[in-house]
């Protein structure tokens, strides 16, 4: 008799096995970040509790734990989009950046004398206008000349980067900055109200929420939504289907890089109110993003839930970073497990291994 291990793929997944495998996948992730904090001679247990208490042990904690938590709202939204789309935009950190100068732009030369009713809302289509254009480079590119897109949004979040170091140090510099290589601050119209006693910008906030609340609806109550999914599951019966792809792919990264874009409004007119340093603006949320999506099964509604949780995960790294001694670092190898757990879990909830025995006939 011989044994023998088969891989089996389930045709639908219940949705407790589903649970379970997100469950399983983010307890792996904590096993192995506890690993790290290992190895650096430090209690797994002290450092998790540092992080949990610090992001939702005390109302700043969780005050600062919503901040952090809207620009991987904004982006998830989108990014769920186009990964029902099978197109892997992994430049949200550019399209921010581009959000950003998009808003920057309309505040200092269109804010001055402004009503601020009339400005923000110019900030934010602004922001995914210019987030948009940016999404709309890598989607012609793999469309037109089938250039992978993981490459190219990858590399465009460096030129976007670069390109704000040249607009701060060089045509934007502010006059009024002394020295820093900052642009001149938002006049007052142009900046983001926030609740009292925090930096939560709630309008932004609230953007997020709808977003998340549309692009729900996008997937899965139009006919754009089902071209979406048709193209991310089986291109060609799309396009026998009738399906332009040329079409969904431009449109998905409007979507996908304008959203990424009004985080970059969030980002300079609800915190910074000028444009900075690229690593300020946005300080890894694209990348994060992805395992929030990730984490989140695609669900747009979940992204909510799963945004907060990684809020928090961001701001119990810098409780860490000052309590514990550790690097900044610390938390980018906190999230690459738990995605690299995410993915694992992936795997189980399309597929079973199971034990089978043959006898061998004689």
């Amino acid at each position: 008799m011989k044994y023998i291990f088969r891989v089996e793929r389930i045709t639908k997944s219940s949705n407790s096995r589903t649970f379970l495998i997100l469950i399983l996948s983010v307890f792996g992730g904590l096993l192995l970040s506890s690993l790290v904090f290992l190895f650096k001679g430090i209690s797994p247990f002290l450092s998790l509790q540092k992080i949990m208490v610090g992001s939702f042990g005390s109302l700043y904690g969780i005050k600062e734990t919503i901040t952090k938590a809207i620009p991987l709202l904004l982006i998830g939204g989108g990014l769920s989009i186009a990964f029902h789309g099978k197109f892997w935009n992994i430049g949200a950190e550019g399209q921010i950046l581009f959000g950003a100068i998009g808003a920057t732009w309309v505040a200092l030369y269109l804010g001055p004398g402004m009503e601020s009713y009339i400005i923000i809302p110019l900030l934010f289509l602004s922001g995914f206008i210019f987030g948009a254009i940016y999404g709309i480079i890598p989607a012609l590119l793999k469309t037109r000349f089938r250039i992978n897109e993981t490459i190219i949004t990858l590399m465009l979040n460096y030129i976007a980067a670069e390109f704000v170091q040249f607009l701060v140090f060089g045509p934007w510099k502010g006059k009024t900055q002394y020295g820093f290589p900052y642009t001149d601050n938002f006049p007052q119209s142009a900046t983001l109200p926030l609740i009292p006693g925090s930096r939560i910008h709630y309008i932004s906030l609230l953007v997020g929420i709808f977003i998340t609340l549309l692009a729900w609806f996008i997937l899965n109550k139009t006919k754009f939504g089902y071209e979406v999914k048709v193209m991310g599951e089986n291109p060609d019966a799309g396009k026998y289907a009738g399906i332009n792809f040329t079409k969904t792919t431009i449109w998905i990264m409007v979507l996908s890089g304008g959203f990424a874009g009004l985080a970059g409004v969030g980002e300079v007119a609800g915190i910074h109110h000028h444009l900075s340093y690229p690593a300020s603006i946005s300080s890894g949320y694209g990348f994060t993003a992805i395992i929030v999506t990730w984490l989140a099964r695609l669900n747009p509604i979940y992204i909510i839930f799963s945004s907060l949780f990684f809020g928090g995960i961001l701001v119990g790294g810098d409780a860490i970073q000052t309590s514990l001694a550790l690097p900044a670092a610390t938390v980018n190898v906190f999230n690459g497990l738990i995605l690299f757990s995410l993915i694992i879990g992936g795997f189980f909830q399309d597929y079973k291994i199971r034990l089978h025995h043959e006898t061998r006939k004689l």
